[in-house]
């Protein structure tokens, strides 16, 4: 239905796939954020010259994936070799092709039909916000948000925040849900590290050991390089 596609808006904003469903058919550009940890990920692997693929689910299909696109799949295990965790990549080299599943950010960029595929994060939302104005002048941005363990969406507050800060920098008229957005970004935009510290995503991660992802995905426009999709992968924009 229409009511749900916030075409009255230039700016617009909306959770998940089904977000992206609506969303995307509309507007010349989409905006993946996934802040932890795929589109810190992308920004940190693609702003090193590596192409990122992304991919729906971790099973044997990912490496089928992997290997129809000459890439290299990532681990499995958070801490073991190249993985989702932005840490690991921070020494991939130029030229690596890594295929990188996740429920979230990842399986929206692999699914997105849109002329315009850029993901953002809090590292490099205001690069994005400027590539963004550049390509057009519709734009939907989608926090990824996290998957409970029946697969149903959980909104997190790390990705709101990410989209509010790109929202932040686009002008336009702006649908109440990208306002909203905004406003969660204004709230906590001084201290973005002990916010996502905090936040359930952010303490998930601390738990499991990797806290230096956390601190990673909380440094803000440190960064900027915009990964934009082409061919099947994300790249940094500079190199295209």
């Amino acid at each position: 239905m229409a009511i749900f596609d916030q075409s009255e808006f230039d700016i617009r904003c909306e959770w998940g796939r089904r977000g992206l469903q609506e969303l995307a058919p509309l507007s010349n550009v989409v905006i993946i954020v996934d802040v932890l940890s795929f589109s810190t990920a992308v920004d940190i692997a693609t702003s090193r010259g590596a192409m990122v693929f992304p991919y729906l689910v971790k099973d044997d299909s990912a490496a089928a994936y992997a290997d129809s696109v000459g890439a290299a799949l990532a681990s499995n295990a958070r801490g073991g070799g190249f993985s989702l965790s932005p840490d690991s990549l921070r020494g991939v080299p130029e030229g690596h092709k890594l295929v990188l599943p996740s429920p979230n950010g990842s399986a929206l960029s692999f699914s997105a039909q849109c002329t315009n595929l850029l993901t953002a994060c809090l590292r490099n939302a205001r690069a994005v916000s400027e590539a963004a104005k550049r390509l057009g002048d519709t734009i939907a941005v989608i926090p990824a948000g996290e998957t409970w363990d029946d697969r149903t969406l959980r909104p997190s507050v790390e990705d709101l925040i990410g989209a509010g800060s790109v929202i932040a920098g686009l002008p336009g008229r702006r649908s109440p849900e990208a306002e909203l957005a905004l406003a969660a970004f204004e709230r906590f935009a001084h201290n973005l590290p002990a916010t996502l510290r905090a936040c359930s995503s952010g303490k998930e991660l601390i738990e499991r050991g990797f806290a230096t992802d956390v601190d990673l995905a909380a440094q803000h426009n440190v960064s900027k390089n915009v990964p934009i999709f082409k061919d099947r992968a994300f790249a940094s924009m500079k190199q295209l």
